[in-house]
């Protein structure tokens, strides 16, 4: 499949016209997140055809967003597909109960030690796992929940050894082929993602620099979401420097090279609240300053859709795996470096 291809002006608004006129859309699928003031930022969420960076320190919850995006958009009927290159399917479906189960009970709901609880084989119980999780709060109903929309969700257990984006591709295109749609694609993460150098196909040689991989892998995302008209999310790990205290995490400490920044549509930043908020929100309100550890700010630091420089700020409910999604602008003032007081 390719995108090349030559046309005149006059010919792609004859085309658009008659799209138009017989009742189809024009322009991309968008595809809500469910975090309704990301998706405002947005213009209704992610786009087909665009790809989506999501970076941050590690321990911020970047897969915690993802899985809960992919829940969101399986909840709307929505397929989607997840490469995981860091937890197996049944951490996966752990970490799904659990952010479902606190969709549905709240505060209250069963948390992932007692889920991974009823993973186990206990005195010889042949008991589902329903059965297991009906004396929890929201446990049963997950799974209910899982079992009606967990057939729209595919998880690959991607290796770097062997997952490349040509891998990825066929992996789209036949869930196209089965189900005439075109799935939501997330990938965790982009520096794993495998690519086979000419060394490497010899069987000798050295490995191929990181920023040179991560240059041909976020070039690949992107043909593939153009040609394949799909939404992209790739998870970002951040470079050395971005783990450097007193440092606030910026695109530029993404781990790779400056393919990154040029290929992205979109990029999201993730940073704890409490590391970047202005040093006075910190000195003279103690009780407030506590509180920001339980945020994460989501900076739009690229956004070809709309705006950009701007920050939401989201509560970790990371008991029940999950943000809570009813996020907003953060009214304090951040900094570019990180605040910390004794």
């Amino acid at each position: 499949m390719t995108t090349e291809r030559l046309d005149t002006l006059q010919s792609v608004l004859e085309e658009t016209d008659g799209r138009l006129k017989a009742g189809e859309a024009v322009s991309g699928k968008v595809w809500p997140s469910g975090f309704g003031s990301l998706d405002k930022v947005l213009g209704g969420g992610f786009r087909s055809g665009e790809l989506n960076l999501l970076g941050g320190p590690p321990g911020l919850g970047k897969t915690t967003f993802a899985l809960q995006v992919i829940r969101n958009l399986l909840a709307a009927n929505q397929r989607a597909v997840y490469f995981s290159f860091e937890h197996d399917t049944q951490s996966v479906l752990e970490r799904l109960l659990v952010l479902e189960a606190g969709e549905i009970a709240g505060p209250t709901a069963v948390m992932l030690p007692r889920v991974r609880q009823a993973f186990e084989a206990r005195h010889g119980s042949e008991r589902s796992l329903e059965e297991r999780l009906a004396g929890t709060e929201g446990g049963a109903d997950a799974v209910q929940a899982l079992q009606e929309y967990g057939r729209r969700l595919y998880v690959h257990r991607s290796s770097g050894a062997h997952t490349g984006v040509d891998a990825m591709r066929a992996v789209v295109e036949g869930i196209r082929e089965d189900t005439g749609q075109v799935p939501f694609v997330v990938v965790d993460y982009l520096q794993k993602v495998h690519v086979p150098s000419p060394a490497e196909e010899r069987r000798r040689g050295p490995r191929m620099a990181e920023d040179d991989r991560v240059t041909v892998v976020v070039e690949a995302l992107k043909d593939m979401a153009l040609e394949m008209v799909i939404p992209v999310l790739a998870l970002v790990a951040v470079d050395k420097s971005g783990l450097d205290a007193g440092k606030r995490v910026r695109l530029r400490d993404l781990r790779g090279s400056s393919a990154l920044a040029h290929e992205a549509d979109v990029a999201l930043i993730m940073n704890d609240k409490f590391d970047v908020v202005a040093r006075h929100h910190l000195m003279y309100n103690l009780v407030n300053a506590e509180t920001y550890r339980e945020w994460v700010v989501f900076s739009i630091e690229k956004n070809r859709n709309g705006v950009d420089a701007i920050d939401l700020e989201f509560r970790k409910l990371f008991e029940h795996g999950r943000f809570d999604p009813s996020g907003s602008t953060v009214v304090e003032q951040l900094v570019d470096e990180r605040i910390f007081i004794g």
